[in-house]
């Protein structure tokens, strides 16, 4: 994602939404794979790929797809996939149009009820040239307990093309509420803290709707942020206003 500061960081739309930017519930799924079908794969359409409450896409659609193997010890591996804009955005201008996420990380029940995740996750953006690059990489730890998950991520890299921002770290708690007819309620709240740069520390917010229906699962997710410091494209759009997300995504 882009920003009108120096700072760039893509996937500054940040998490959680819909569509589910995968990298974390990518993973959580795999972890939770039944262990006569380890390898999964997974593709879905969105009208706008929303990370940690920010776009990636200028708002516009995104394909994206991804693969897991979950071991039956708890350890986990997997990748995904998503066409992006942000870096190829005004004032960056910087080449890349994929955005590559590698992830591996343990996911084991520490006490009756209560699951820990942690693991690390990397960024990838194919020939990006931006400077400091957009490549980043992040290590997280989660705790679950019922349908609650509180999670932490923190960049052991600069921060989606930030300069100075290693050490940056992102905070959200979600929910899964199971409320009937095969619809699921996720509600989610998350704080970005942009190390040496204030202006790009936001807090982003969504609610999201999905149903399983013919073998596919669709969401609609009503997403916001309360900062207008990230701009894209050749208007300069906010890429953090409040926006409605739809998609519908396969697992095989």
């Amino acid at each position: 994602m882009k920003s009108t500061l120096a700072a760039s960081f893509a996937p500054l739309a940040l998490v959680a939404l819909m569509a589910l930017p995968a990298q974390t519930a990518q993973a959580e799924e795999a972890a939770a794979a039944p262990a006569a079908s380890p390898l999964s794969f997974n593709i879905s359409l969105v009208n706008e790929y929303r990370y940690r409450g920010i776009s990636q896409s200028r708002l516009d659609p995104a394909l994206q797809g991804g693969a897991d193997y979950a071991f039956e010890s708890g350890f986990y591996i997997g990748t995904w996939a998503s066409t992006i804009k942000w870096i190829k955005d005004a004032p960056y201008n910087g080449g890349a149009s994929v955005e590559i996420d590698v992830y591996g990380g343990y996911k084991t029940e520490i006490a009756s009820g209560l699951t820990l995740d942690v693991g690390a996750l990397s960024y990838i953006y194919p020939s990006n040239d931006l400077n400091p690059s957009a490549n980043t990489t992040e290590i997280y730890g989660a705790l679950s307990f019922g349908p609650v998950t509180a999670k932490y991520s923190h960049s052991v890299t600069n921060l989606f093309g930030t300069a100075d921002s290693k050490g940056s770290g992102y905070l959200d708690v979600s929910a899964t509420f199971d409320v009937g007819g095969g619809f699921t309620l996720v509600p989610h709240v998350g704080y970005q803290k942009v190390k040496n740069n204030d202006a790009g520390t936001y807090t982003d917010y969504s609610v999201t709707l999905n149903k399983d229906f013919a073998g596919f699962t669709f969401g609609a997710a009503i997403i916001g942020t309360d900062t207008k410091a990230y701009m894209g494209g050749p208007s300069m759009k906010n890429l953090g206003k409040d926006g409605f997300v739809v998609s519908v995504k396969k697992t095989f």
